[in-house]
């Protein structure tokens, strides 16, 4: 499996910004998909994870309320919808694939499989 992630850029406190991740390859494999988030000189940290059917998700703290995943699996992508943006939301944002799992969500980057390239969000205060 192939992810690209896209959608980052500059936003400003407050702003909203949606994350895409596409995969590509072995897409008739049922999957997790999580995102993870990594700041400057800190280490990466799970953000949020949606299964394969779509009905199970799971939120960081950090983010709950504010962000929101869901995907569509006929486009093969997964989105990360986030709102009220903060400055300590700068990060590079990744997606990820567990292909062990497709109904369970595991937190630790260590699970997945696959990676996407990255993108990076920086919001301004």
């Amino acid at each position: 499996v192939q992810l690209q992630a896209s959608g980052g850029g500059l936003v400003q406190a407050g702003d909203s910004l949606t994350l895409s991740c596409t995969a590509s390859g072995r897409t008739g494999s049922r999957f997790v998909t999580g995102w993870f988030r990594q700041a400057p000189g800190k280490e990466r940290e799970f953000v949020s994870g949606i299964t394969w059917s779509g009905i199970s998700t799971y939120y960081a703290a950090s983010v709950k309320g504010r962000f929101t995943v869901s995907r569509d699996n006929a486009k093969n992508t997964v989105y990360l919808q986030m709102s009220s943006l903060k400055p300590e939301d700068t990060a590079v944002y990744y997606c990820a694939a567990d292909m062990s799992r497709g109904e369970y969500i595991v937190r630790t980057s260590v699970a997945y499989d696959y990676w996407g390239q990255g993108t990076l969000v920086t919001v301004s205060s």
